[in-house]
């Protein structure tokens, strides 16, 4: 018991190191007091996921703020450190801003502005469901935003970030609906060139991690590692459902849509209301199946992702192999696919 105290007092003597190192023009610092008063007791939650619990809180009248209360204080602090570091760095429309944090005692949390329309998935929906699609116009826009967000992480900063993380929980929607990428708890600071990454073990959620980050047999680890995590977004975008089947943490299956190449080759199985959107739905297929690419080197940069989102036209997009399936060529030069479900086992370093 004493062992157990002791190394909770080490830990966060490490959190209050870096946070003092921190201070300078950064996201401001709670009290745990100050945590319960802005969230009023913690009285409504929006929502708990697998680092912690979210509650609206208000800073002020005009300031309204999601708290996320972290509940890994049994770990040693550095998803915290990492999130606070990172993210007191990122200024970018389509990146959450960091507004505070609180590390007193055994409290962690983190404090945003709040999106009143909440996360991407909430609005995955097929497109026949006229009720809660939100149009493919709008899909467009949502999807280059995420893809600018991403630049910016890859790009603009002073060191390079690689997300680990990207998926539509991840992505918050203002009321406007511009995207905003969140929670970095597993990003990673890189060196100028993140072609390659030092990686100890596979990061990110089950279905959207890159099959490089499971085994180094697929290639390096590197920021075509968001690439594919886009790439899946993008096509649940399209879709609107998801694109995997996850049985155990050790197992899942990638179930590869069917209606992806009958949409890109013109046979449409989803619904579609006019020509300029067929456009729109054949583009964001097209460039979903490029990011999904197994081997990170036929993947796509995040600034050719946005040079095709930008393109007029989707028929001078070329399509890719089916990624997930043995392929064979016809006469005609045409593939054709297996169309069976692909099982990934994670490998262990």
């Amino acid at each position: 018991m004493l062992h157990h105290f002791k190394k909770k007092e080490e830990d966060q003597a490490r959190v209050d190191k870096f946070l003092e190192d921190y201070r300078a023009d950064k996201p401001a610092r709670f009290t745990y007091a100050d945590i319960k008063r802005i969230t009023g007791g913690f009285k409504e939650k929006l929502g708990e996921g697998a680092h912690g619990a979210v509650f609206r809180g208000k800073l002020s009248n005009e300031i309204l703020v999601a708290v996320k209360i972290l509940n890994n204080t049994e770990g040693d602090g550095n998803d915290f450190i990492n999130e606070v570091g990172i993210m007191g760095k990122i200024h970018h429309i389509n990146v959450v801003r960091l507004l505070g944090f609180c590390a007193e005692g055994l409290h962690r949390a983190l404090v945003y502005n709040l999106f009143p329309n909440g996360s991407l998935q909430s609005f995955i929906f097929p497109p026949d469901d006229k009720d809660h699609f939100l149009g493919w116009e709008k899909l467009q826009h949502i999807a280059h935003g995420i893809a600018k967000g991403i630049e910016y992480l890859h790009q603009g900063c002073d060191r390079p970030i690689i997300h680990f993380d990207i998926n539509p929980h991840n992505v918050l929607l203002d009321e406007n609906f511009i995207p905003k990428i969140s929670d970095f708890g597993l990003a990673k600071l890189c060196s100028k060139n993140p072609s390659l990454v030092s990686m100890t073990a596979a990061r990110g959620t089950l279905g959207y991690i890159a099959p490089e980050v499971f085994s180094r047999n697929f290639g390096n680890v590197s920021y075509k590692s968001d690439i594919y995590s886009y790439g899946m977004l993008l096509l649940e975008m399209v879709g609107g459902r998801k694109n995997v089947d996850i049985s155990s943490e050790q197992n899942f299956n990638v179930l590869y849509p069917d209606w992806i190449h009958n949409l890109v080759d013109g046979d449409i199985h989803i619904h579609v209301e006019d020509e300029g959107e067929v456009k729109i739905a054949k583009k964001l297929a097209i460039v979903g199946l490029w990011c999904i690419q197994w081997q990170p080197v036929n993947r796509p940069s995040i600034k050719s992702v946005i040079q095709m989102l930008e393109s007029a036209e989707e028929n001078q997009l070329t399509v890719p192999p089916n990624p997930f399936h043995s392929t064979s060529s016809t006469s005609t030069g045409r593939l054709i696919s297996t169309r069976r479900p692909m099982e990934l086992d994670v490998i262990q370093e």
